[in-house]
């Protein structure tokens, strides 16, 4: 092999793997309120035993990066949303969608089925929907670079 077709191939790889990266739904995201357009937290989305989780890392809305779950339940009951896990155990489909039984929102304290996927026209946005029997809502989170 000579010099220059390693670099080629290297190069090849190197796109390869940021195309990979900026293509996944791991990673940090900034939710949107469907409801005010307003952006409300950053969320930590990750991979632990091939399921997905996300929790709250950050609070972007003034005055209430202290707010605890006041209308929760039991264990979460007045605790605070900053390190909440939201996203619990859900699964990967052949599809690229992630179905769980388990999307928590803390400001209703109540939890939701959810399917997530990446926008197929947007890798950038995350497309989150929370189901309750046969109602669902919709919203677009965006991906926080760096």
């Amino acid at each position: 092999m000579t010099i220059t077709s390693e670099i080629i191939i290297l190069g090849m790889l190197l796109l390869f793997s940021f195309s990979a990266k900026s293509q996944s739904v791991f990673g940090k995201w900034k939710t949107i309120d469907d409801r005010t357009g307003k952006p409300k937290a950053i969320i930590d989305i990750y991979n632990k035993d091939g399921l997905m989780y996300g929790h709250v890392v950050e609070i972007l809305e003034d005055g209430k990066e202290d707010a605890v779950c006041t209308k929760c339940d039991g264990e979460q009951k007045d605790q605070p949303i900053l390190g909440m896990t939201i996203i619990e155990a859900a699964e990967e489909h052949d599809n690229g969608e992630w179905k769980g039984k388990k999307l928590f929102d803390p400001q209703q304290a109540m939890t939701f089925r959810c399917k997530i996927w990446l926008n197929p026209l947007n890798k950038n946005e995350l497309i989150v929907r929370g189901y309750l029997m046969f109602i669902y809502r919709t919203q677009t989170w965006l991906r926080v670079k760096g």
